[in-house]
């Protein structure tokens, strides 16, 4: 997407800027907003930049070698990459995956169209037997929708979406079309794509929301269950592997309630650098780093690049839209793969522009793009979903799905360009202007082929500056994992512990006991009351014994703990971990971590309802850790 036309990387035939280029479609207008009232200079001045920079080094591009793929094959590497490898050809077993047990009714469409469609090629090819796609959901056809499954199996959860958004979808579609500044609710506790099917069944996807002001964004909010919020960071690494393979089959299930195909790319192969930073694949760099500061999550090089523009370039005008010198950016690079690892390197004389050039520079060179070769073509095909709350369900998904030094390196990214739009009235560079500079530089790459049609150059650029405009403005809320996916992974880990076996039962009657456990769960939660213990054994020695009921919250934990140990006289096992401020410990230094049971480790929302989450985790510890973010007093 928007790479080069010819190799070596001359991008010469992306059109300049010019009022005269070809008008956004009608529907294209709908999905970027209004788009056509704001400026693109800023989007085609830095391709021409780009263009120059390649020129000048007569850099030359090897693209990726993509061969057609035969029917099957792309339903085979979605299968692998959805976790399902064992479904496939020979390697299929009478032992299921038990992730399948944890589907909903869309996720299992999605899963066992792709299986049908690769059982067929197999049985095309003359191969040796594949397990019919009967065999694992029970289904007479795999066009059976999840329409029809709904009127086959009872859920408790489905009907009562659909009867709330019955009574309000109305005013749900008017608020996105007629207030932009008004808040949304942004609801994940129910899956992305059931949701999208219980929208489509009241027709009201059909017609397209579009903004009167380009500028205005919907203000959109989480709704706190009882269980409260879960960021990416909250769970284990152990629990987050889990997560890409949901999110790839909701996202997949997604895409196909709305029509929309999710088209990925295989990842290209490129030939090594000798440098040390600049071409250097995520992994490797923090290798590196990690060899000189351990638990580094975001390379070195980078977080020096944005310290240095943090501190003396928010405030210049024009920044990251005025480009640096060529001459001088290419020897700092020099300098800094020479100096950067022994400390020498001072960017006290360097210019904020060439330093703005570097930092793109680095984005740019990376071996692969920073959204990934796989899904830089998911990522720009999010603005072709009409609806801005569902552009928004799609990023969250993707954002789960990239490996972890990429989302990492693009949050640090973000973060840095939401400071630059604050400092707007300094800087002249708000939100729009931003999003147009950098989408260039996360979406062109010179090692994948492009596939621009004819004519619609505009219309994919300012796609394009819209993703990076929404992933800026809404950061926060695609940094989230929402409630669906922390329940499919407490269901995975209860099952690999019984050893589930799916055992070939049919959709729906896994979906039924799915419910009925819900159902026990919500029986035990009328228990009122509850005595449970909370440990803190890196501070103290005792334990504190905490009474649950329906209102006990996580911060009140907190609070209970802080009060005792300054009253008590707890025997505190390590002052220094606890910070003191007037004689009391502040609450803000202290997290409670839910350990074990069905989940890792869980950091959890301080809104969280404690006896909520006993119900359903009634096995796990709780502990009071420090928060490793909030400084300490040595």
């Amino acid at each position: 997407f928007l790479s080069t036309r010819n190799c070596p990387c001359k991008m010469s035939q992306l059109p300049p800027k010019s009022p005269l280029a070809s008008p956004v479609s009608e529907g294209m207008n709908s999905t970027v907003e209004s788009l056509d009232n704001l400026s693109m200079d800023s989007f085609w001045l830095e391709v021409e930049n780009i263009k120059q920079s390649a020129e000048a080094e007569q850099e030359e591009c090897s693209l990726a070698d993509v061969k057609t793929q035969e029917e099957g094959e792309a339903e085979a590497e979605w299968l692998q990459d959805a976790g399902l490898s064992d479904l496939l050809g020979d390697r299929a077993s009478g032992n299921d995956n038990v992730l399948l047990s944890t589907l909903t009714k869309t996720q299992a469409a999605a899963v066992q169209r792709r299986l049908d469609t690769y059982s067929r090629s197999r049985r095309r090819k003359n191969k040796h037997p594949v397990r019919d796609v009967r065999d694992i959901f029970g289904v007479v056809s795999s066009e059976e929708t999840a329409a029809e499954k709904e009127e086959s199996s009872p859920d408790p959860l489905w009907h009562k979406l659909r009867t709330s958004n019955a009574q309000r979808k109305t005013q749900d579609y008017s608020c996105t079309v007629r207030n932009p500044g008004k808040e949304e609710m942004f609801n994940m506790d129910v899956a992305y794509s059931e949701q999208a099917a219980v929208l489509l069944k009241g027709s009201f996807l059909s017609e397209s929301r579009r903004l009167k002001d380009g500028n205005a964004l919907t203000k959109f909010k989480i709704p706190k269950g009882r269980l409260g919020v879960t960021r990416i960071g909250d769970l284990s690494a152990q629990d987050m592997k889990k997560i890409p393979t949901l999110a790839l089959i909701e996202l997949t299930a997604l895409c196909d309630v709305l029509g929309f195909e999710l088209k990925r790319n295989k990842a290209a192969k490129l030939k090594t650098t000798e440098k040390r930073l600049f071409g250097v694949p995520l992994n490797t760099l923090l290798e590196n780093d990690q060899k000189l500061l351990p638990n580094t999550k975001v390379p070195l090089l980078l977080q020096a690049l944005l310290s240095c523009l943090e501190k003396r370039g928010l405030e210049t005008e024009g920044i990251l839209r005025v480009s640096g010198s060529q001459t001088r950016i290419k020897s700092l690079e020099q300098k800094l793969e020479r100096d950067f690892y022994t400390g020498l390197f001072s960017w006290d004389e360097v210019h904020q522009n060439d330093v703005s050039g570097l930092l793109k520079r680095f984005i740019r060179e990376l071996p692969a793009p920073l959204l990934t070769a796989e899904y830089l073509p998911a990522f720009a095909a999010v603005q072709n979903i009409p609806d801005l709350k569902q552009r928004l369900q799609a990023l969250n998904l993707l954002i789960l799905i990239l490996p972890e030094p990429n989302r990492n390196t693009l949050k640090a990214l973000l973060e840095f360009l939401s400071k630059v739009v604050a400092r707007e009235n300094n800087n002249k560079m708000n939100l729009w202007n931003v999003s147009t500079v950098m989408a260039p530089n996360l979406f062109m790459h010179k090692g994948l082929p492009n596939k621009i049609p004819e004519g619609k150059e505009k219309q994919l650029a300012e796609g394009a500056a819209d993703v990076v405009r929404m992933m800026i403005h809404y950061q926060d809320l695609l940094w989230t994992v929402s409630s669906f996916l922390v329940a499919q992974v407490r269901k995975l880990n209860e099952s690999n512990s019984k050893k589930y076996q799916f055992c070939d039962k049919r959709i729906k009657n896994l979906l039924r006991k799915i419910h009925a456990d819900k159902d026990k769960v919500e029986k035990n939660q009328a228990e009122p009351s509850k005595i449970v213990k909370v440990h803190a054994s890196l501070l103290l020695k005792e334990s504190l014994e905490v009474h649950l009921n329906n209102a006990t919250r996580v911060a009140d934990v907190l609070r209970q703990f802080q009060k005792n140990l300054c009253q008590n006289g707890w025997n505190i096992v390590n002052t220094v971990n606890l910070l003191k401020c007037n004689n009391s410990m502040e609450c803000t230094n202290l997290l409670l971590y839910e350990v074990g049971g069905n989940i890792g480790e869980h950091c959890l929302d301080p809104d969280t309802y404690l006896l909520d989450l006993y119900h359903i985790n009634p096995h796990a510890e709780w502990i009071i850790k420090q928060n490793p973010s909030y400084p300490r007093m040595f």
